[in-house]
């Protein structure tokens, strides 16, 4: 039996139907919402995000500010920047793409956006409160791994609770953007949460951990870090990885950190890429654009989980 194929592009069409309701209550009301979005270099997978950023937000008609940096960009020109935007009331959320050039400092750069405009929660600020379990703005990956994870519980009759009470979840990966936000959200549905790396890779090896999950959450930023030997049967894998591969012609295509032709015959259910979390994703950072433009303008936010549409068809029989 081959796995479960989780639509996100399902997901997304649902979640982009209640965002388009929720921009057009924007404009009605008066509060300026705006997307700027900072890329320093030529990375693979920040250029590829960006692009679909710059999509959704036109299809949205979300007005959007893309600040491009050459690789070579000196740290306080980037600092300066954010502080720009900072200051640019037409601007609601900052988004500052990973991964930065080495020689920038990652938390200097998280530490200077205004953490009303941080829709990715990356200011400590916010971060603490994410922790805490009362989240100002979820980060968009993690929040999408987890919506579709509910949004396929739904359509398999499995009552979510109950599921994740027994789950072990396993999170590949520790970056402040996806791996660390991941975990707190497993503790947020009081399910058993462990958390490997790479060094798990070199050391101990990576599948003495991953094949007890039944929740396999990969974000390592490694192209078939995981295959068929690293998964248990009826797990559910969740592939967050963007990684350029180059075709036979020469041709560069997007591929995840699970090899997925090896691993959907044992288990229950994935995400493919592209697809998947992608999507979800872009989707989920235009809506905490709203949430921040809410809350630069002083309206009220609902801080409980929103109800969201579920698509009627979320599963793909996979071929």
């Amino acid at each position: 039996m081959s796995a479960q194929v989780i639509d996100g592009r399902a997901c997304a069409r649902a979640l982009t139907q209640s965002l388009e309701a929720d921009v057009d209550r924007l404009r009605q009301e008066g509060p300026g919402i705006g997307l700027a979005t900072v890329v320093v270099g030529d990375e693979y997978s920040s250029g590829a995000y960006e692009r679909r950023l710059r999509r959704l937000a036109g299809r949205l008609g979300v007005p959007y500010t893309p600040q491009t940096l050459p690789g070579d960009t000196d740290q306080d020109t980037v600092l300066a920047r954010i502080a720009e935007l900072n200051a640019d009331p037409s601007v609601s959320g900052v988004l500052v793409l990973r991964p930065l050039p080495r020689h920038i400092d990652e938390a200097a750069v998280f530490q200077a956006i205004d953490p009303m405009k941080d829709i990715e929660a990356v200011h400590p600020e916010n971060a603490g409160l994410l922790a805490l379990g009362v989240p100002r703005f979820v980060p968009s990956t993690a929040a999408s791994c987890f919506h579709l994870l509910d949004t396929w519980l739904d359509s398999v009759g499995e009552d979510r609770a109950e599921f994740y009470h027994r789950a072990n979840i396993v999170v590949v990966g520790r970056s402040n953007n996806v791996g660390k936000p991941a975990i707190s959200l497993g503790y947020e549905r009081q399910a058993t949460v462990q958390s490997v790396d790479e060094w798990a890779d070199r050391t101990t090896g990576i599948g003495r951990y991953t094949r007890w999950a039944d929740v396999l959450i990969v974000a390592a930023g490694k192209a078939g870090l995981i295959r068929a030997e690293h998964v248990g049967e009826n797990a559910v894998v969740i592939d967050v990885g963007i990684n350029a591969a180059t075709g036979p012609d020469g041709s560069v295509h997007m591929v995840g950190d699970v090899d997925h032709d090896s691993v959907a015959p044992r288990v229950r259910a994935l995400t493919p890429v592209p697809g998947g979390v992608g999507p979800v994703t872009d989707v989920w950072l235009l809506r905490n654009t709203v949430t921040a433009a809410r809350l630069l303008a002083g309206q009220p936010i609902d801080r409980a989980r929103p109800s969201l549409p579920t698509p009627a068809r979320v599963l793909l029989e996979a071929s």
